[in-house]
């Protein structure tokens, strides 16, 4: 069974940055593609980036993070990273890894970002 653990996440101000861990047992993320996704209050979870892993490693994000957020993984510790720099007000939700474009089946608990002056 897949476990998901987000960690890193925390109140930062406008313009502060972040990184994002998330250690995953039970699953390779080496044959997985994987990603970060993020639910904020009344909103769905919406995907932020994922990283590919089949031939040439490749990442992809979402318009609203692109040139700030970095996706990163060491698979030697089957850990997924997200470097969040320059953060806005409205990035502040839960940030949750799970594989891409279907899920694991389960989710983490998440971690909380809030970017707030």
């Amino acid at each position: 069974q897949v476990q998901l653990v987000e960690s890193g996440g925390g109140l930062v101000q406008p313009g502060g940055s972040l990184r994002l861990s998330c250690a995953v047992s039970g699953r390779m993320i080496s044959i997985n593609t994987m990603g970060w996704y993020r639910q904020a209050p009344g909103k769905e979870r919406e995907l932020v980036a994922h990283i590919t892993t089949v031939g040439r490693t490749s990442t992809s994000y979402a318009d609203s993070v692109k040139g700030r957020f970095t996706i990163s993984r060491d698979n030697y510790k089957n850990t997924l990273y997200l470097q969040m720099n320059s953060l806005k007000p409205e990035d502040t939700a839960v940030y949750y890894c799970n594989s891409y474009p279907r899920n694991f089946g389960s989710w983490g608990q998440g971690t909380q970002v809030t970017v707030s002056s």
